[in-house]
């Protein structure tokens, strides 16, 4: 059984899983699933064509998928799909995506701190962290395990890889590759993200890989492709290969 408090308003087409429960003045709109378990606390939103897996904990005055904040958006049916497990806290908003049929995917497992919001389009992995008052443009991307300190801003169509954390403050307007420090007003490499990579399980010898890595793409003084061809040999480990093609995959150059 479901447990909906009597001030709860929630749409009869809507789907509410077992086991899950709707605190007081909730809005639940049309065409909405909410999967097992979850918890949405008072004054929560959840608006139209937005899908919540499993285990879901959504704090108050969060409002799910939201319009777009964008002037191309002309009212078409599009959607917010969130996977299982997540933490959103409080006064987050998340948008769901521009295109007709489109989606804002956000995966598995992430906590999502206070006060910030997550735009149109965004593809958010599993296992990240989104501290409080964090600003995520449209179109961008964040890879499984990224990390973004307090007051980050994420400009659009941008990229946070695997396992990078980005500190405080910080104003991401290209690609922060995978398994780095960043901090400064623009994201500036500072070395491995060592704690990080620890508490992901990776063995001494895979961090030192990525360290040999490192030094390579930033301290030699190469030009990026240079660097890249020179790490990219064969035997490399995995983690190379995906900071390999992460960089050259970019759109907007990576942080150098």
């Amino acid at each position: 059984m479901s447990e909906i408090a009597p001030t709860a308003r929630i749409d009869e087409t809507a789907t509410i899983g077992p086991g899950s429960s709707v605190g007081e003045f909730c809005v639940v709109e049309r065409d909405v699933v909410l999967g097992e378990g979850c918890r949405l606390e008072p004054y929560v939103y959840v608006k139209r064509w937005t899908t919540m897996g499993d285990a879901n904990t959504v704090s108050s005055g969060t409002v799910l998928g939201s319009d777009p904040l964008d002037k191309n958006f002309k009212g078409e049916r599009s959607y917010l799909k969130i996977g299982n497990g997540n933490t959103i806290r409080e006064h987050f908003t998340i948008s769901r995506a521009t295109k007709p049929e489109g989606a804002t995917m956000i995966g598995d497992r992430n906590y999502i701190m206070t006060a910030g919001h997550i735009a149109h389009d965004c593809h958010i992995g599993n296992d990240t962290v989104i501290c409080s008052n964090v600003l995520v443009a449209g179109y961008c991307a964040l890879e499984d395990g990224a990390y973004l300190s307090g007051g980050v801003m994420v400009h659009q169509f941008c990229r946070v890889g695997r396992l990078a954390l980005v500190s405080g403050n910080t104003r991401v307007n290209v690609d922060a590759p995978p398994f780095f420090v960043y901090y400064g007003f623009d994201p500036e490499p500072h070395g491995l993200n060592v704690v990080g990579l620890q508490r992901a399980g990776f063995s001494s010898l895979r961090i030192l890989e990525l360290k040999r890595a490192y030094r390579v793409l930033y301290r030699e003084g190469l030009k990026l492709e240079e660097a890249l061809q020179k790490i990219d040999v064969p035997g490399a480990s995995d983690d190379v290969r995906h900071l390999v093609v992460f960089c050259r995959e970019s759109k907007r150059g990576v942080a150098r």
